[in-house]
């Protein structure tokens, strides 16, 4: 059986009594990184040492296989450095491959940064969107796309790109829209500030220390989105290499415009001028 547990995202106090039961009795452990696997064991007391197996981005495909063979025969635990496993961190292709092999799966449910931030943020709770970590290159046309999400927004962040991030945000969601950037969540200098995205932008235009969550609150009810923008998107999107017929049915979902009319005017704005 593939097991898949949460471990603390700051505060080690939030470990389960599940957790540090399987981490005792496990024979195998999978982890992000193995040394802060055995970091915690030692932190929560536990005197197992399992064998350990690391599983990262760089090589959970070709890992896959063979993990789920042996978790035919004993239980596979997997970590990852902090929260759960296939939560922006390896673990969803190790799942698949598992259901795939109709090996077994389940998990011991813990701490959650997304979750957390979501609750802590003041903003509706009832419908949101985790969007994982903003793209290194193409961030502003990402963020444009979602201006027409009317869910609430969940993002990671990394503290050196959170000023521009916010900057970002600001310039496609508009500078009111309401925001939380939830910082060092469950540690000793948990920090959660709320505004709006311009007064966040202002406030951490310098950048920020320790793990961020940016929570934004969905577009509001009935908000029109502006054409002109929705196009540039399209045309963004059509540079960068993305087939203008998807393009502009990606935009058209973010933003209720309608698919034709934005890929006739996407078109037309290709198109050399006659004469």
């Amino acid at each position: 059986m593939i097991v898949l547990a949460a471990t603390p995202i700051g505060n080690l106090g939030d470990a389960s009594r599940r957790l540090v039961e399987a981490l005792e009795n496990a024979e195998l452990v999978v982890a992000e990184d193995t040394r802060t696997a055995v970091q915690l064991m030692r932190a929560l007391g536990v005197e197992n040492r399992p064998a350990l197996v690391a599983l990262h981005e760089h090589n959970e495909r070709q890992k896959a296989a063979e993990l789920v063979e042996r978790a035919r025969e004993t239980d596979v635990l997997v970590l990852t450095d902090a929260g759960m496993p296939g939560i922006s961190d390896p673990g969803y292709v190790l799942v698949e491959a598992a259901i795939a092999a109709a090996v077994a799966v389940t998990a011991l449910p813990g701490p959650s940064a997304v979750l957390t931030a979501l609750v802590l943020s003041g903003l509706p709770t009832d419908r949101f969107v985790f969007e994982g970590f903003l793209p290194r290159s193409g961030r502003a046309a990402a963020l444009r796309a979602l201006a027409g999400e009317p869910r609430t927004l969940v993002f990671f962040e990394s503290p050196h790109r959170i000023a521009a991030a916010l900057a970002d945000a600001r310039d496609a969601f508009g500078a009111e829209r309401p925001a939380a950037v939830c910082r060092e969540l469950t540690k000793k200098f948990e920090e959660v500030a709320r505004g709006t995205l311009a007064e966040l932008a202002a406030q951490f235009s310098d950048g920020a220390r320790g793990e961020i969550v940016l929570v934004v609150a969905g577009a509001p009810a009935g908000a029109s989105a502006d054409p002109d923008a929705a196009l540039a998107d399209v045309l963004a999107r059509v540079a960068a290499g993305e087939r203008l017929k998807d393009a502009a049915a990606a935009v058209a979902a973010a933003t209720g415009l309608g698919r034709r009319e934005l890929y006739e005017a996407a078109l037309a704005a290709r198109r050399p001028p006659s004469g």
